[in-house]
């Protein structure tokens, strides 16, 4: 059996499957339970709590709640467990910490309150991959 590419996670020591970066997983999962308006906004040298944001928007709380639960399964499924989920019972903007990366799931209206993306425009927008 050939040994696996592995790279180290950032900050700390552990390895983990080569394979597209675990945000580009939540983003593909995200869009799976066809979120809206899905985004990817590298951070890095902007922030120090994280690097990236993956923000999408559901159209009602079930769909958001659908989103996370995705997320965090596929996520699992790389061994990745979140380190904190805000707002997932009112579904309104749902919070997956990943540390390196942060999933923020809004309804259309908290998004469009909270602007992120105005906030976060210094940025980079990092395009999200074909599938396959």
């Amino acid at each position: 059996m050939p040994a696996l590419n592995r790279r180290k996670r950032k900050n700390t020591g552990e390895t983990e499957p080569a394979g597209p970066p675990p945000w580009i997983v939540a983003a593909r999962a995200a869009e799976d339970k066809k979120a809206l308006d899905l985004r990817i906004l590298d951070l890095q040298g902007l922030a120090s709590f994280t690097d990236y944001f993956v923000i999408c928007s559901g159209s009602n709380p079930r769909q958001i709640q659908a989103i996370a639960d995705e997320v965090e399964r596929r996520l699992l499924q790389l061994g990745r467990k979140p380190l904190g989920i805000e707002g997932y019972e009112h579904a309104e903007w749902v919070l997956v910490d990943y540390g390196e990366f942060l999933v923020h799931i809004f309804s259309e209206a908290a998004r469009a309150y909270y602007d992120l993306e105005r906030l976060w425009r210094k940025a980079k927008l990092v395009p999200l991959p074909p599938a396959g």
